[in-house]
């Protein structure tokens, strides 16, 4: 299965998104994820080397891609429109993180009307979701749902483990000494499952 991870705008946790979920298919069979974001956000957090999968950017990942059984890609943020064209023919699911916050979901929409025309499977995915009381997360899948998009049941909360783990450079898994890191890996568990479902 080769999941691409894209988004029109950054600090949705779209490579977070990506390394979990990379983190997630290697349980179950062998995955490789491919760093093509210019920033090389999932490489920097690949360096400690204590992540269980390889991490390689889009050079080498033509290399080792055949020794792998799932591909997760990590994309430049706002693709130009031949790069979508690519990415989107390129996959086998456009997952698309999108934060409950006006700006995310506007340019949601924007990247939901430039897939119209591709005829490719993609999924929204609800990160950095605010605690109750706040109904940021209902309120925007409610929104989401009403106009159809397909959205993943799971959604990714905002929590400090995250941002801990990148420091680390190790899984939210992994992080020592933060009750909410469990949590937290539990919701990319939650995603996972239903990728496998997918499958």
């Amino acid at each position: 299965m080769i999941l691409t991870v894209a988004s029109f705008k950054g600090g949705v946790g779209k490579t977070t998104t990506a390394l979990h979920l990379a983190a997630f298919l290697q349980g179950h069979a062998s995955t490789l994820l491919v760093d093509g974001d210019l920033n090389r956000s999932a490489l920097q957090w690949a360096e400690a080397g204590k992540l269980p999968f390889r991490v390689c950017d889009e050079r080498q990942g033509v290399r080792y891609a055949r020794q792998h059984e799932h591909i997760v890609i990590d994309t430049a943020a706002r693709p130009e429109p031949e790069d979508l064209k690519a990415i989107a023919k390129g996959c086998d699911l456009l997952i698309l993180p999108c934060s409950p916050d006006a700006l995310a979901l506007s340019a949601l929409s924007q990247m939901v009307d430039a897939l119209q025309s591709l005829q490719t499977n993609y999924r929204v995915l609800l990160t950095l979701t605010p605690p109750r009381p706040s109904t940021a997360a209902d309120d925007a899948r409610l929104s989401l749902e009403n106009v159809g998009l397909p959205l993943f049941s799971g959604q990714i909360r905002r929590l400090a483990a995250f941002q801990k783990a990148a420091l680390a450079g190790v899984l939210v898994s992994q992080v020592r000494g933060d009750r909410m890191a469990r949590i937290a890996w539990n919701c990319y568990v939650e995603v996972g499952n239903e990728l496998l479902e997918f499958v």
